[in-house]
Order: C-alpha cells, then structure tokens, then sequence
C-alpha cells in the first residue's frame, strides 16, 4: 500500500511537465502528503486540466465520505471487477502529480521501520495512475476524490515492499486520459510496474512518520 507521496517541484515545471495551462488553485509543494489531503491532479476535459482533490476515492453512490478513508489505494489486479472501480476505470482516469513516495523498511537490530523514499534518478515529476469519482452530499455541495492503482513491486521496490503505485510511461499518460479509450484490457495493460532502472531510494528522517510533519525536512537522505 502506498500512504504517503510527495509533490516538490515548482508550478512552472508542473505546468510544462503535464501540459496543462494553468493551476487554478494555490499551490504549495508537499514533502509527506497524506491520505484525506488534497493533492494536484491531472484530468482530461476539454484539454488537460489540473485539479485539486482529496485523497482517499468516495464513489458517487456512496452513502457516507468516510468509505475514503479506506479507499487510497486500487489494485490494477482487481480493478474490472470492484464495484468502486469499474466505472471510473471506464470513464474517470487520471494522473496523480508526484515525484516521490514514501515506504518503510523493517531494519535488523532497530525497533522502529525506517521511511524510505523513493523517488527518479532524475528527480523529475512523473504521474502516478490513479481514477477519480465525484460524490454529491445531500445536505448540498460536491466532493472530487482520487486513489492511486498499485501493483506488484519491480525489482528496485521488492527489497522494501511488496506493492508500489503504478508508475506512468510519460508515453502511457495520453492514452491512460483518452476519453475514447474504454477497453479494459487495453487499459489495464497500460499498469506495469515501470521505471525499475529509472528509480532509486534512501532512507529519510522518522520525522516523516507524522503526517503532521511537511516539510523539506522529510525528504532530507540521512545514513
């Protein structure tokens, strides 16, 4: 499961990675963002936009927000066949701006796991497939939500944990928003466990155990 990502690059460099014109919100840069926080989001309207939604996805049929909580991550196995997930598979793709994730690592002799980082070789941005859906309260207003796909771990991740976020091709990201694109295998062949080579981890301060704590502080490599 993956609990906890980071998001430091500056907006222009957002904007350009992603292709999108504008962000449309304030946008600060997380170093330990959390599940039920909002994160920076990538959909397909008319052209790309970029949105701001909470982590944890409530289905639209939904009857209480709270299901969120329990919903940060999809499995890519599963995804056709969750009641949750199957229309947003279908018709609620997006990319989950990031460029790091957290993972914590049992270590001989210690008592505590130790958070890892993991992160490209390049630390440029890369996007996360994830889906969204959209739930309507009934005492009025309405909530955006997301959650990241996961898969079987690379090889690089497998010494850490069993399970890593689906990782985007930048090659993969227009077809994964394709509206038109509605085939099931088509799209689920599109979730491997990329960038075995591209990606690198190191461990990181305890202080990023807190998801109170976010701060440049959290990304900081410590021996």
């Amino acid at each position: 499961m993956c609990a906890r990502f980071t998001i430091t690059a500056g907006p222009d460099k957002i904007k350009a990675r992603f292709e999108v014109d504008q962000i449309p919100f304030k946008y600060s840069p997380r170093y330990n963002l959390a599940p039920t926080q909002d994160a920076p989001v990538v959909v397909n309207g008319s052209g790309r936009q970029l949105k701001l939604m909470r982590w944890g996805l409530v289905p639209s049929w939904a009857k209480d927000p709270s299901i969120g909580v329990k919903m940060i991550n999809a499995r890519a196995e599963t995804l056709a066949e969750k009641p949750s997930f199957r229309k947003p598979l279908a018709e609620r793709r997006c990319l989950v701006v990031a460029d790091g994730f957290y993972e914590w690592q049992a270590i001989p002799g210690q008592k505590t796991k130790t958070p890892m980082r993991f992160a490209l070789k390049s630390r440029e941005p890369f996007a996360f497939a994830g889906l969204w859906d959209w739930w309507k309260n009934p005492k009025g207003g309405e909530l955006e939500t997301f959650t990241l796909i996961t898969t079987a771990a690379n090889d690089t991740i497998r010494p850490v944990h069993d399970r890593m976020p689906v990782i985007l091709a930048q090659a993969q990201e227009t077809p994964w928003l394709d509206p038109d694109l509605k085939d099931a295998g088509k799209l689920l062949s599109l979730l491997q466990s990329n960038a075995a080579d591209g990606i690198e981890y190191y461990s990181v301060s305890t202080l990023a155990n807190s998801p109170k704590t976010d701060g440049p502080q959290c990304i900081v490599p410590v021996s």
